[in-house]
């Protein structure tokens, strides 16, 4: 029951005062992250070291870590690296449909133009078929 006193005595310049006190909050830097988010940061690093050009495999690159204390397996990053290109994959072909605005209307064109084509062929076609049909009634 004492909380419940407390809580009437709570008035709403408090409560304005503490809004504003929360609203200045910056969030706060995280000391740790995921080991998927350290290998998306070290992306373009593991992928160059791992390139046929410099010819490092997944378990060296593994090792150089470890001396700096990030315990991650060969098999882990190649698998984080792979998750990472493939989420990376599907974003621009959502960003690539916007793009292809002029190959679309040029597609409709000439969709366009074979529809005008065909027509111009299936007119005569369609014709032999009316008749063809009145006949067969």
């Amino acid at each position: 029951m004492a909380e419940q006193q407390n809580s009437e005595v709570i008035t709403k310049e408090k409560i304005d005062k503490a809004i504003n006190l929360l609203k200045e909050q910056k969030p706060k830097e995280r000391e740790d992250v995921s080991d998927r988010e350290a290998v998306r940061k070290m992306r373009r690093y593991i992928e160059k070291l791992t390139s046929s050009k410099y010819g490092y495999t997944y378990d060296e690159v593994s090792e150089m870590l470890k001396g700096l204390g990030i315990n991650l397996t060969g098999s882990r990053i190649k698998y984080l690296i792979g998750e990472l290109r493939k989420s990376s994959r599907r974003r621009p072909k959502a960003s690539d449909s916007g793009d292809t605005g002029t190959l679309d209307e040029a597609a409709s064109e000439n969709q366009q133009a074979v529809i005008a084509s065909s027509e111009a062929e299936e007119r005569p076609v369609r014709s032999t078929k009316d008749t063809s049909k009145n006949n067969q009634i």
